[in-house]
């Protein structure tokens, strides 16, 4: 099954909000654990027990366990099989982008059956050429899982490159090409990272979101500023799920699961997503 097919099945179920587990070390230091690989375990291990059944997606942000080498890394290998195990679908934030083997490589790591870091899906960067990301293209197509390629960003260094070109911009033709990756008639698996609060580019670049039969990973809700209204304005044509990424202003309520819980549907409320009664916005 795909991770398109999968992904529209655990929104049905769960909603189309999306979890960030970012242990930054303000974080650990707020729940009185470690800025250490133990910490970062503990961390993610009560995130999870706490979205679990309630959230379709998790997204952990693979720098913050990187910082801590190899350890940090095997805390991370556990948090994607334990979020197998739950259920729980998991996009590895590592926005990989390269050329060659090199590519290949980072395609057999966090794509192939087997790999301890084998996640649902992949963010990648598309900024050596989409084509580059070939080998992980074929790589989420032959396992079944998916990708999030980095479109429109809502840091403002991004525009320098992501506005490039005008009418034809880099990021125009970056919706493009994934766009003709998905198969018409089922939720396609290669989706995109677009900014909750990039609507006004949306508009003036022209991007057919109505036409992108993919998900799209909208970061920025919450402590970033984003909203139910940034929602609405930035994706109001598109066709396909939208998942609003939430990471510190949920993450801020722990250490006690319940708290995390009822972070997750105080968000869940306030951004009018559907929660466990079907995907989208009301």
């Amino acid at each position: 099954m795909t991770f398109g097919i999968r992904l529209a099945d655990a929104v049905g179920r769960f909603g189309t909000l999306c979890v960030g587990i970012d242990p930054h070390p303000a974080l650990l230091a707020a729940w009185g654990l470690p800025d250490t690989p133990d910490g970062i375990d503990r961390f993610s291990a009560t995130v999870l027990e706490a979205v679990t059944g309630h959230v379709a997606v998790i997204k952990p942000q693979v720098a913050l366990f990187e910082r801590h080498g190899s350890r940090g890394m095997a805390a991370l290998e556990r948090l994607l099989a334990r979020g197998t195990e739950s259920g729980v679908l998991t996009i590895a934030d590592a926005k990989r982008g390269d050329i060659g083997s090199t590519m290949a490589g980072y395609a057999d790591a966090w794509l192939r059956d087997g790999s301890a870091l084998a996640a649902d899906a992949l963010t990648l960067s598309p900024y050596l050429g989409f084509e580059s990301l070939r080998p992980a293209l074929a790589a989420a197509r032959e396992t079944g899982r998916g990708v999030f390629v980095l479109a429109l960003t809502s840091n403002p260094e991004g525009a320098s490159v992501q506005h490039a070109g005008g009418e034809n911009s880099v990021a125009r033709r970056i919706v493009q090409a994934a766009a003709a990756e998905n198969d018409g008639g089922v939720p396609g698996s290669v989706g995109l990272v677009i900014g909750a609060t990039t609507g006004p580019a949306v508009r003036e670049l022209g991007l057919d979101l109505a036409g992108f039969n993919g998900p799209i990973l909208a970061p920025g809700v919450g402590a970033q500023g984003a909203g139910r209204g940034e929602l609405e304005s930035t994706f109001a044509s598109t066709s396909g799920v939208v998942l609003p990424n939430s990471s510190r202003e949920i993450l801020s309520a722990g250490p006690a699961v319940a708290a995390l819980r009822a972070a997750v549907a105080a968000t869940q409320r306030s951004l009018g997503l559907a929660g466990d009664a079907g995907p989208g916005m009301d």
